[in-house]
């Protein structure tokens, strides 16, 4: 811990002379304040960083902020904040969060009113420049901004992509670019010590900490991936601690709840350690480490406004207790274009869930299914839905041991632009409210068949060059110090994502006899959502309890078996009813993580709000497949006592 005199001294004398320890506080805008306080008390840091936005965050209160009806920032970040505040103080950590949202603006002017009544010599500083509704509003004459995955031609869009331009009463409620560092380390060079922004790229304030802290230049694209990728790694609240990781189910539950987030300490050269404060729970390990990584992965290259990292070479190591030391990023100057996410008013979206038990459940509902479609097509409205889906959710257990455990149900999902549209689909459940499958039920509440409004998201493209960013510094007396910034001095134009089989693959006969098994029970897996697109990552586990260790000779077999097993087409033909010929894959390899990665395009429809999948968001793709049952070699699941387990749950 450090003294007193090490915090007043930590910007003149530490800076530079050793890593930039960077914490991170939020990963979305549901994560208590208490959080930012925690990562200031229970250890040193040098800076906080919070990422509160998810991609619809800014779209759903921009029309009540504009009503006046709502700040426009995040409710909690503004409560970290108050409760640290007098931490930040004592202990001079520097707090860069993206909790502006729509409106850094008027959060960062909060925040200076309670430095003022404190007392206190802290400078708050905002970033402008990410909002572009004004110059997106009229895309009729203007022209609509490149599609974010118009680069690569293999790509289908989802049917309704282009409804924003090709249909009337679809106005645009916000559109904002996705900002780098640049603003952040202009404003740490000023002397701020709280930076509020809007819609920078969620690793971004890692970024900028990390810059300014090193000095690096703009053109230290190596130093500057390795940033990118400690910001990756952290994020996303307790992701890295222990969070929504596949191999939960063998550490005690107690550990998974009420963790604390992670810390990444970044080094000169970029190469960081991530790591967690001791007193509080969670944990990191080598595989907690891989998950993070390979969440939300766009390939084998992660763009950001201000470099493009290359992964190909990863590799990490646990080099101490909740310490793990990742390296092998490479550095590439960034694309001349950044993300711009558009959200619009789609129409509305209704829901509607019925329950079936046990015996003839297809049956059941299959008879459902008609019953609604003739009453739809006699008023008319079959053809007037946007999206009209009926999802068969579980099966019912064989032979079951409660009626909970014979239940499955059904889910009407619609989407129209017309809200009357969707209350005929809801008028049905009162006209035929007798007339259905034998033992039908379901939930008292129907308010979810009641037609909703929806913002749809249209990602996009946006150049650099045509920016107008800035940093604002207030001052004493209510001065403003407003700095424009700059595009970055050098870019690269985006070209189509390397994409391939394994080189070399192994003969699957040479690991000796197979047995049906789940394909997790020898890898983890992570996945998450890229707008439409969903990315899934299947690794080789160290840490687990039940793993052999990376010095083991079947953990390199391991590995040769699953970089020659998982194929484009086994992947395909694990997708089984799930796949359609409309998705174009994309296929990279981790070698240093023992890592096989695929994209996945357009399995989320449009994405986020608008997608019609249960998992909109892609989390749960991973562990579905790896439930997938597939031939795998016995002395893997030898190797990890996993044969009796494996048999015993099929």
């Amino acid at each position: 811990m450090a003294t007193n005199s090490q915090y007043s001294n930590r910007w003149t004398e530490q800076r530079g002379t050793r890593p930039a320890r960077i914490a991170n506080c939020s990963g979305y805008k549901a994560d208590p304040g208490y959080h930012m306080r925690l990562q200031a008390e229970l250890g040193d840091v040098d800076y906080i960083t919070g990422d509160y936005l998810a991609e619809v965050n800014i779209a759903e209160n921009a029309q009540a902020h504009a009503a006046g009806q709502h700040p426009g920032w995040e409710q909690t970040a503004w409560d970290g904040i108050e409760q640290t505040i007098d931490l930040l103080n004592e202990k001079r950590i520097k707090v860069i969060v993206n909790g502006g949202a729509h409106n850094p603006q008027g959060l960062a002017e909060k925040v200076h009113e309670l430095v003022v009544s404190k007392g206190y010599n802290l400078k708050v500083a905002y970033v402008l420049g990410d909002n572009l509704i004004e110059e997106m509003r009229d895309i009729k004459s203007k022209g609509l901004p490149a599609h974010l995955d118009s680069a690569n031609d293999g790509v289908r869009y989802a049917e309704h992509t282009l409804d924003l331009l090709e249909k009337e009463n679809k106005p645009i409620v916000s559109a904002n670019a996705y900002l780098g560092a640049r603003e952040i380390v202009k404003g740490l060079e000023n002397g701020a010590d709280i930076i509020i922004a809007g819609r920078v790229a969620d690793a971004s304030p890692v970024i900028g900490a990390a810059w300014f802290w090193h000095s690096w230049s703009d053109t230290d694209f190596d130093e500057l991936a390795g940033a990118l990728i400690a910001g990756h790694l952290i994020e996303c609240s307790g992701y890295v601690t222990g969070s929504n990781f596949a191999g939960f189910y063998e550490y005690p539950y107690e550990d998974l709840f009420d963790i604390t987030f992670g810390i990444a300490e970044v080094e000169r050269d970029g190469t960081c350690v991530v790591t967690k404060h001791e007193g509080k729970k969670g944990f990191v390990t080598e595989d907690t480490v891989k998950c993070q990584f390979l969440y939300e992965l766009q390939g084998n290259e992660y763009l950001n406004s201000d470099v493009k990292a290359i992964l190909d070479g990863v590799k990490v190591e646990q080099v101490g207790k909740n310490r793990v030391r990742l390296w092998g990023i490479k550095g590439r100057p960034p694309p001349p274009t950044t993300k711009l996410a558009i959200f619009y008013a789609a129409g509305f979206q209704s829901e509607i869930v019925v329950n079936a038990t046990g015996y003839g459940t297809n049956e059941k509902f299959e008879l459902y299914e008609r019953m609604m479609k003739f009453g739809l097509k006699r008023l008319g409205l079959l053809d007037k839905f946007d999206v009209l889906e009926f999802q068969r959710i579980g099966i019912p257990e064989p032979n079951p041991r409660s009626q909970l455990r014979s239940t499955s149900y059904l889910r009407i999902f619609a989407e129209a632009s017309d809200a009357a549209v969707n209350l005929g689909l809801a008028s049905l459940l009162g006209e035929f409210a007798m007339q259905h499958y034998s033992g039908f039920h379901s939930t008292m509440d129907h308010r979810t068949a009641v037609p909703k409004p929806y913002l749809s998201y249209y990602p996009a493209i946006y150049p650099q060059s045509s920016l107008k960013t800035s940093i604002n510094l207030l001052g004493p007396n209510n001065t403003l110090t407003s700095i424009p910034t700059t595009p970055p001095t050098k870019t690269e134009a985006l070209t189509k994502r390397p994409t391939y089989e394994t080189a070399n693959p192994a003969i699957l006969t040479s690991f000796g006899p197979t047995a049906k098994a789940r394909l997790g029970d020898v890898v983890l897996a992570r996945s998450g959502d890229k707008g439409a697109n969903a990315n899934i990552g299947f690794f080789v586990p160290t840490a687990l309890p039940s793993s052999y260790p990376s010095s083991s000779p079947l953990y390199e077999e391991t590995w040769d078996w699953l970089r020659s097993y998982l194929t484009v087409a086994k992947l395909q033909e694990m997708f089984a009813d799930s796949w359609n010929p409309d998705f174009f894959v994309e296929r990279v390899e981790f070698p240093g993580i023992k890592a096989v990665h695929f994209v996945v395009y357009g399995v989320l429809g449009r994405g986020v709000s608008g997608s019609s999948r249960l998992d909109a968001f892609a989390k749960g793709m991973g562990d579905w497949l790896r439930d997938c049952v597939v031939d795998v070699p016995v002395k893997f699941l030898e190797g990890r006592g996993k044969t009796g387990a494996a048999k015993a749950s099929l």
